[in-house]
């Protein structure tokens, strides 16, 4: 069985409710009925404005969370006309399990809507992003490669919880966590590298601690390659088997995970927002049916970390 495989069948049996937002798009349509003939899922779909009757619901939420956003009723029904804040809130709510939504907006506006209606998950100030990269049997997460373009030592830690509980809901395996740089093991020096290790001490010192491995700095290889990692890093729990990568920055997160895709032939499934307290997903505007589906999956499979 495939990953896609496996992933399809997880989220089937989850059986969890997904919004769709822009139903006016024919991929979004498309997607919710492959969605339903795949049986992934409830899928709700929005080609319309909010339904008046769900209205004071949606705004008593957006007030209560942003007081100082919203001070008003008339403050909160206006943001409530952008589909994605109100496809946000259902799941805010519990009316939704999931939404998945960004096909006709920018990335800006999904995370937006998800930090107000949703918020970060307990233990994380940070929302980032992440790319599966999927190869025969082989699933590696990248993060983060869609938000933070300057993380500091704690985003870099928050992308590494965050991608570490969602890899046990996605892919079901146990997560291996390596912090990037182009030093492994005190083998350079400089600013970059005194903060992938600052990342470290701060995820050390978490209470409760991680519940997963994790290790830095290391290079690429190190992180990957077994031999190469008996060289550089011997000791290490993380190295030679890392599967989950944090990348120091978003440039080299998206170029590395791009790198991998166009070169390596490696599919790319994502991004995929982590940190959040509920799944709120986000596609890219050029996202196919497809792609819709698959982070439809994914984005139900969060639902077990959540």
């Amino acid at each position: 069985m495939t990953f896609r495989e496996r992933l399809y069948d997880r989220a089937r049996r989850a059986r969890k409710r997904i919004v769709l937002p822009e139903g006016s798009d024919p991929r979004v349509r498309a997607a919710a009925a492959r969605l339903e003939q795949l049986g992934l899922g409830q899928v709700q779909l929005l080609e319309a404005p909010a339904p008046s009757s769900l209205l004071p619901q949606c705004i008593r939420l957006l007030r209560a969370r942003h007081q100082e956003r919203f001070p008003s009723d008339a403050a909160a029904t206006a943001a409530l006309e952008h589909p994605l804040t109100f496809g946000a809130c259902l799941v805010g709510l519990g009316l939704a399990d999931v939404m998945v939504g960004g096909a006709t907006f920018p990335s800006g506006d999904t995370i937006r809507a998800a930090l107000w209606a949703v918020g970060p998950a307990p233990g994380i100030t940070t929302v980032s992003g992440a790319f599966y990269l999927v190869k025969d049997d082989t699933v590696l997460t990248f993060t983060d490669c869609a938000v933070v373009p300057e993380p500091t030592a704690e985003q870099l830690a928050d992308a590494a919880v965050a991608a570490a509980r969602d890899r046990r809901g996605i892919v079901g395996d146990e997560p291996v966590v390596a912090f990037l740089s182009y030093s492994t093991k005190g083998s350079a020096a400089g600013p970059r590298v005194a903060r992938v290790r600052q990342a470290l001490d701060i995820l050390a010192a978490r209470r409760p601690p991680p519940d997963f491995v994790f290790d830095g700095e290391l290079q690429a290889d190190a992180a990957l390659v077994a031999d190469v990692a008996e060289r550089k890093a011997p000791g290490s729990r993380a190295a030679g088997r890392a599967n989950v990568l944090v990348f120091p920055d978003l440039d080299s997160g998206n170029i590395g995970y791009k790198l991998v895709q166009r070169l390596g032939g490696w599919e790319a499934i994502g991004p995929i927002l982590q940190g959040l307290a509920r799944p709120v997903a986000d596609l890219s505007r050029g996202a196919t049916g497809d792609d819709i589906v698959d982070t439809a999956a994914v984005a139900v499979l969060q639902t077990s970390q959540s």
